[in-house]
C-alpha cells in the first residue's frame, strides 16, 4: 500500500498512489482529484511515470472531512485552508465552531425500547405518535436496532409522558411542540442578534478571519454566555406563568381582584420583522416604549375621528343673512 524506506537520517515519508490514499482517508478516488482541481489538496509530486501522494495529503484530506462533517462549505474550507497555508492559524477557528457546534445542555442521550415506550405512554401501541415524534427529533431510530430508540432529550419525553398521564392527547403534545418550537426559535434568534452585535461583531466583522488568539477568546465567551439565554428564558418564563396563571385563576373563579401588574400589563405578540425595524430605528432599549406611544397616538386619532364624525354641522352655516 505505502512505499516506506529508511534513510540514514531516519524513516522515509510515506508514499501512497491515489488508491491508496482513497482507501486510507475514506475519500473516492473521483473525490481526490476533484479536490486536487478546486485547489483544496496539493498536486502529488511525480516520480518517473507515477503521481505519489505524501502523508500530507492524507492529513488534508481528514481535514477536509472533519469540516465537511462540522457543516463547512467547499468554498469556506479552501479559504480556511489558505489562512492555514499562510501561517494564519485554523486552530483557534476551528475550536471556536467546536465550541458552537458543541452540545448546548448538560442533558445526556439515552436509550429506550419500543415496548418501554409503549409502557411509559399507556401501554398501547401508536405508531402515528412515534412517527410524529421521530419528525420532531424527540426520538431518534437507534443504528442496528429497529425496536429501539435514541431519546436526545430525557426531560422533554418526561414532560410528554407527564402530560399525557394528565390526559393530554399525543397529538396535542405533538402540536404544542410545534408551536413552542417556533417561538424558542425567535428567542434565540433574538438573543443571537442581540450578542453578535455587542459582542461577537468585533470578532466576525472586517474583511479577515480571526486570528488563533481572538477565535479562542471568542471560544471562550460563548462557555460563558452559553447558560444566559437558558437563565434569562426560565426566569422569564417563571414570572410569566406566575402572572398568567393567576390571572386565568381569578377568572375561572369569577373574582374581580387582580393583582396590580395584570392591570398596568399585557403580553401582545409582535412580528419579528416589526421588531427589527423598531430596534433599527429607535434602539431595542427604547422599543417598548416606542410601540406604546405610537398605540397610543393611535388610539387618540381614531377617538378623534369619531367624535368628529358623530357631529353634523348646521347646513346654514354658510348662508349669509
Amino acid at each position: 500500500m505505502s512505499a516506506v524506506g529508511r534513510t540514514a537520517e531516519g524513516p522515509a515519508p510515506s508514499a501512497y498512489r491515489i488508491e491508496d490514499l482513497a482507501h486510507l482517508s475514506g475519500a473516492t478516488v473521483r473525490t481526490i482529484r476533484a479536490y486536487q482541481d478546486r485547489g483544496l489538496l496539493p498536486r502529488p509530486e511525480r516520480r518517473g511515470r507515477a503521481n505519489v501522494y505524501s502523508d500530507a495529503h492524507l492529513d488534508r484530506l481528514r481535514q477536509i472531512a472533519d469540516l465537511l462533517d462540522r457543516g463547512y462549505t467547499l468554498a469556506s474550507i479552501k479559504e480556511l485552508l489558505e489562512a492555514w497555508d499562510a501561517g494564519r492559524g485554523l486552530g483557534g477557528v476551528l475550536g471556536l465552531a467546536a465550541e458552537v457546534d458543541g452540545p448546548w445542555t448538560d442533558e445526556e442521550a439515552v436509550r429506550i425500547s419500543r415496548a418501554e415506550l409503549d409502557e411509559r405512554f399507556g401501554g398501547a401501541p401508536d405508531d402515528a405518535a412515534v412517527a410524529e415524534a421521530v419528525e420532531l427529533g424527540v426520538l431518534e431510530p437507534a443504528p442496528g436496532d429497529e425496536d429501539s430508540f435514541v431519546v436526545p432529550s430525557p426531560q422533554e419525553l418526561a414532560v410528554a409522558v407527564e402530560l399525557h398521564a394528565a390526559g393530554v392527547p399525543l397529538s396535542a403534545i405533538s402540536g404544542h411542540l410545534r408551536e413552542l418550537r417556533g417561538q424558542v426559535e425567535h428567542i434565540a434568534a433574538r438573543f443571537l442578534e442581540f450578542t453578535t452585535e455587542h459582542v461577537f461583531a468585533r470578532y466576525l466583522e472586517g474583511p479577515h478571519r480571526p486570528t488563533d488568539a481572538e477565535a479562542a477568546e471568542a471560544a471562550s465567551l460563548v462557555r460563558r454566555l452559553r447558560p444566559l439565554a437558558q437563565h434569562t428564558v426560565d426566569a422569564e418564563l417563571a414570572r410569566a406563568m406566575r402572572l398568567l396563571a393567576v390571572r386565568h385563576l381569578h377568572r375561572q373563579l369569577g373574582t374581580s381582584e387582580v393583582p396590580d401588574a395584570e392591570k398596568n400589563t399585557r403580553n401582545v405578540a409582535i412580528p419579528a420583522s416589526t421588531m427589527r425595524a423598531v430596534d433599527g430605528l429607535v434602539g431595542p432599549e427604547q422599543a417598548a416604549e416606542f410601540i406604546t406611544l405610537a398605540a397610543e397616538r393611535e388610539v387618540r386619532a381614531r377617538a378623534l375621528d369619531r367624535l368628529a364624525g358623530s357631529h353634523h354641522p348646521s347646513t346654514d352655516l354658510d348662508e349669509t343673512p
